[in-house]
């Protein structure tokens, strides 16, 4: 067995699980692996330039590469920073893989420093230290295997500076490889039968059904059934298929009375609760979490397993049972029609969102803020192809669209990233344009500035008697501080310059930042 240092042990453990890019801020307590990094062919390090964005940048590389993120931490506050991102990439089932040391400087009476394991359950799915170099190799298979085998969360390993810079001779396991597998045959078979003898069938997708996207058109195709999204599988069925019903949204009668008329709704890879919101309904369940089978009381089927691998088997079940049913879409036309129609739209909402949308390349993705332009996207941005439209899941993270951008970004260099982001959230991680410029990432970030933390300045005016306090904000000139990063920087007054402004950035190779001056808006949701 050779020797090593821990540092030298765990670089040459993640690269034998095929890790490429790891992300990190360098400091002491470190060294040794960071140094390793340096050393070995084929790894990336990208430099953040807060911690807090080590985890977002890691979850948005982690949803669309089809890998883990990596990052790595320094002990104590620095990751404490990265914790917000942890959350959020639990929230959004996203594997990161967090390594930071194993003294985080909390004194609690009665407590040794290095009880930690256990107080990571709010952010990680599961945690392990390393007290020598010989056992970093396994615990990296260890944490692995957790990243690659339902439910995909966060994992946090802890080595310590005197492990990273002890020497030890180590032996390196071979790293595991993880099959998926379709659900039990029975109960796909059973849920076929349900599927044909259905009158009014829906399906409902989440994140988790976007690698069988063409399988979830087939199904659909093959029933003449609608399809509803959660926010994440918006673009699972592409928006301009005469199927697609879009996210659902309850508050939006019309396509709540539709869902309402199913009698069998098949969903796969969603962890929407629909107990509360249905009637009596019978819901195939398809997910590869245990914990979401029995989501939806007695009325549910439930079956454990790959959502892709389960609806080739459903697939080929259904094609056995009944023939095709005619497409008539003729109703879920008129909701449609309905719902993205002139009436509906906000405008000027309506209108930059058109924009946007006639500037994406279609298998662009789109990361929509906790901001007004953002929450309007979740109703009316189509998405016409999968994990082409990013949030923060129900965490609801402000501030974390933009890190969260530069990570996909750095996972999928061929698909354009368009941010949506106010001026208030943005501010909390743009010091890492610093990144994104010296790393030629080309995410485009579009601010709208309406000078406020506007959400709650509209909830101020409008529900306690105009009690403005601490949201009317002081912002800089975006433009110029784009360009004193590096980046392009552009002013757009309106849709059609907005329009102008994203089409051209999506093909440049800096990244950009559109400022789009906006006032107070009429809000609907």
């Amino acid at each position: 067995m050779p020797s090593m240092n821990g540092g030298e042990a765990l670089v040459r453990s993640l690269h034998s699980h095929g890790v490429e890019v790891v992300f990190g801020l360098p400091g002491a307590g470190q060294y040794e692996a960071i140094d390793a990094i340096y050393r070995q062919e084929g790894m990336r390090y990208i430099t953040t330039r807060n911690e807090q964005a080590i985890s977002y940048m890691a979850d948005g590389y982690a949803r669309v590469s089809g890998k883990p993120g990596v990052g790595i931490a320094v002990e104590g506050p620095g990751f404490f920073n990265t914790t917000a991102g942890l959350a959020t990439a639990f929230a959004q089932s996203s594997p990161v893989l967090l390594i930071t040391g194993d003294h985080h400087g909390v004194s609690v009476p009665g407590r040794s420093s290095h009880d930690s394991l256990g107080e990571y359950g709010a952010y990680s799915k599961w945690a392990g230290r390393a007290d020598t170099p010989a056992d970093i190799p396994g615990l990296v298979r260890e944490a692995f295997r957790h990243l690659n085998t339902p439910r995909k969360r966060p994992v946090i390993l802890e080595i310590g500076p005197n492990v990273f810079r002890a020497e030890a001779a180590v032996d390196f396991p071979e790293a595991e490889t993880h099959s998926p597998a379709a659900g039990d045959s029975g109960q796909l078979d059973r849920a076929a039968r349900l599927l044909a003898e259905s009158k009014r069938p829906l399906i409902w997708v989440g994140a988790g059904a976007s690698e069988g996207a063409p399988l979830v058109r087939k199904i659909a195709e093959h029933l003449g059934s609608p399809v509803v999204s959660s926010r994440s599988g918006k673009g699972i069925l592409s928006a301009r298929h005469p199927l697609s019903l879009g996210m659902f949204e309850a508050r939006f009668k019309p396509l709540k009375d539709r869902v309402d008329e199913c009698d069998v709704i098949l969903a796969v890879g969603t962890a929407t609760d629909m107990s509360g919101r249905l009637g009596a309904q019978t819901v195939i369940r398809i997910d590869d979490d245990p914990d979401e089978i029995g989501r939806d009381g007695a009325h549910t089927l439930g079956i454990q397993g790959d959502a892709t691998m389960s609806m080739e088997v459903l697939y080929h079940s259904l094609s056995g049972l009944c023939d095709p049913r005619a497409n008539v879409t003729e109703d879920i036309q008129a909701v449609n029609t309905h719902r993205f129609g002139p009436g509906e739209q906000l405008q000027p909402q309506g209108a930059f969102m058109d924009a946007m949308r006639a500037a994406i390349p279609d298998d662009g993705i789109l990361v929509g803020g906790m901001n007004q332009m953002g929450y309007y996207s979740r109703n009316y941005y189509h998405s016409y192809s999968p994990r082409g439209y990013q949030t923060s899941s129900h965490h609801g993270t402000l501030g974390s669209v933009f890190p969260v951008g530069i990570g996909l970004k750095i996972g999928r260099p061929d698909r354009a990233v368009v941010v949506v982001s106010g001026d208030g959230g943005i501010l909390y991680n743009l010091q890492e344009l610093a990144t994104a410029v010296k790393y030629g990432v080309n995410v485009v970030t579009i601010v709208f500035n309406d000078n406020a933390y506007g959400n709650v300045w509209r909830a101020q005016v409008e529900e306690f008697d105009g009690h403005v306090i601490g949201t009317e904000l002081h912002n800089p000139d975006f433009v110029k501080l784009a360009e004193a990063y590096g980046a392009s920087g552009v002013l757009a007054e309106d849709a059609a310059q907005l329009e102008a402004a994203v089409s051209e950035a999506v093909s440049a190779d800096t990244p950009t930042v559109i400022e789009v001056p906006v006032g107070p808006w009429e809000r609907r949701y």
